[in-house]
């Protein structure tokens, strides 16, 4: 089984090297100590969110604290091509299932749309509420697979925003039910951003597709089934990741 890892705050480990002791502290000091009561000579992984990464001997515990001696340090490059996920805002928090397992499926950014048929509003202090929320559980999936990377989370965008996205975009993919492209089939890019658009329950307006095709997006679909909301970013992803990563 892989060692635990850790988040620290950015840039923690600039700077770090092998030998040096490292702190962990904070929240994650305390969840080590104390909740998965790590001892010392366990071994430990230490990220700072972008990219450094540090394997560690566990050299003593405190109250809520460990102290580290880094064994191993790796410097993990972004991904290319970079992957974004343009995810819809969902009722029934379908939107975080989906983010969730964007991020352990390797996403490199998610994008929050309020949609034309989102039910779900993100407004003054609930739309700061929910943006934290994301970014929260987008900490928590990277924590969990051992990502030394935590994936950006954008601001939210309108059709305005979302169309400039898709228009900077190396490639831009519109999941659709209705497409006759499969996704599998695309000649994916192997440098810049590949954008992927999904909407929410009620799918994507005829004008919002035609407003993202008038600057170059593609609409594919990925099978021949219907995913929900929750499932088609990752079940993408998937297919992208298969040809581009996972090799």
């Amino acid at each position: 089984m892989s060692a635990p890892l850790f988040l620290l705050e950015p840039d923690a480990l600039q700077g770090v090297r092998l030998g040096a002791s490292v702190l962990l502290g904070g929240p994650e000091g305390r969840h080590a100590a104390t909740v998965r009561r790590i001892v010392v000579g366990e071994r430990v992984d230490v990220a700072d969110g972008s990219g450094a990464l540090a394997r560690c001997t566990v050299t003593a515990v405190g109250r809520d604290e460990l102290t580290l001696r880094v064994d191993e340090r790796e410097d993990v490059p972004e991904p290319a091509p970079r992957f974004v996920l343009v995810q819809a805002l969902a009722k029934g928090e379908r939107d975080d299932l989906a983010i969730e397992a964007a991020t352990e499926l390797g996403v490199d950014e998610v994008v929050p749309w309020q949609a034309e048929r989102s039910v779900v509003v993100w407004r003054g202090e609930r739309g700061v509420r929910s943006h934290r929320k994301w970014e929260q559980t987008v900490r928590a999936a990277a924590k969990q697979s051992r990502r030394a990377r935590v994936p950006k989370v954008g601001d939210l965008v309108d059709r305005e925003g979302l169309v400039a996205r898709v228009g900077a975009a190396t490639l831009a993919v519109v999941l659709h039910e209705e497409a006759t492209l499969p996704l599998a089939a695309l000649d994916v890019p192997s440098i810049g951003e590949v954008l992927l658009v999904v909407g929410p329950e009620g799918g994507i307006t005829p004008d919002e597709v035609d407003a993202m095709a008038l600057v170059g997006a593609t609409t594919c679909r990925i099978g021949r089934e219907v995913l929900r909301s929750s499932t088609a970013g990752p079940a993408a992803l998937s297919v992208l990741s298969a040809a581009m990563r996972w090799r």
